[in-house]
Parts: structure tokens; C-alpha cells; sequence
């Protein structure tokens, strides 16, 4: 682990926040409320989109589902990330280096790479299949990439807790 890294996770761990998130009783519950929040509506938005994308509701236009269900992801993603970051302040120096939570981090942004290539290459083409038809292959891989490193991020955010 370099040691800018490790450093870094220390001076954290030694912050004023960091401190009140472990003498509150009711800081760090609360924070972990609202990431939850967050994450339920991040997740939950763009699992509503891929099983679109999958095929399901073939009726509701693609385009209509992706501009009201972003905006969604968007403010879950706000939620989420902060306060995931204030979870990390109260244990930084053991939770920072936990193999499990440099998981989650590193599919959390393959999950962004991923959307970011899907709205960059295939979701151009919308007009083509926005409604009534099978979105092509690359959207539904897209979506089923999406999915599994959705759930994989929620369980390795869950094992945090017990494996550290």
C-alpha cells in the first residue's frame, strides 16, 4: 500500500469529523441512513433502466425512461457519495485498506465507466430503438454488465461490515 495512501487515511482518521462520527451516538446511524438512501436510489434507478434496456416494458420509450430516471441516479449519487465517505472517516485507517472495500471502489467505477461508455457509443443511437423493438446487443450488455456490478458493489458494501 503506497504510503501517500496510507498517510492520507491516518490524517482522516484523525479529523475533527472523523471524531464526532465516533462520539455521536447518533451521527454515524444517521449517515449510514441517508448513504443507504442514497445508494437505493442510485441503484435502484439504474437497475430500473437496464431491465428496460433487458427488454422489459418495451411499451415505455427509452428516452423518456433514460430523462426521468438520471436526474434520479444523479441525486442518489449525490447521497451516496458523501456520506460514504463519511463512513470511512470514523475506521479510515482499517477500512481504507480493506481488500473489500478497494473492491466496491474499483466497481463503482467500472459501473460509471460503464455507463458512461454506454451513453457515449450506444445510447447515441436511441432513435433506432427507443420503442417497441429489442434495444441491440451492446445496450443489453451494457445493462447486464450494470446489474451484476450493482450487486456486487450493494454485497461488497454490505461485507465491509464483517470482513473489513
Amino acid at each position: 500500500m503506497p504510503a501517500v495512501w496510507l498517510n492520507w487515511l491516518e490524517w482522516l482518521h484523525g479529523t475533527p469529523v472523523a471524531l464526532a462520527m465516533r462520539q455521536s451516538a447518533w451521527l454515524y446511524p444517521t449517515v449510514e441512513i441517508l448513504h443507504i438512501l442514497g445508494f437505493c436510489t442510485l441503484v435502484g434507478a439504474a437497475g430500473l433502466f437496464d431491465l428496460r434496456l433487458l427488454g422489459l416494458s418495451r411499451q415505455i420509450p427509452v428516452q423518456q425512461m433514460a430523462a426521468h430516471l438520471l436526474p434520479v441516479a444523479w441525486v442518489g449519487f449525490a447521497l451516496a457519495a458523501p456520506s460514504g465517505f463519511l463512513l470511512l472517516l470514523p475506521d479510515a485507517q482499517s477500512i481504507g485498506v480493506s481488500p473489500v472495500f478497494l473492491g466496491k471502489m474499483a466497481l463503482i467505477g467500472l459501473a460509471g465507466l460503464n455507463a458512461w461508455v454506454f451513453h457515449a457509443r450506444v445510447g447515441r443511437r436511441v432513435q433506432a430503438w427507443n420503442q417497441g423493438v429489442n434495444p441491440p446487443l451492446a445496450a443489453r450488455l451494457a445493462a447486464l454488465l450494470s446489474l451484476v456490478l450493482w450487486v456486487a458493489v450493494i454485497a461488497l458494501g454490505r461485507l465491509i461490515a464483517y470482513l473489513g
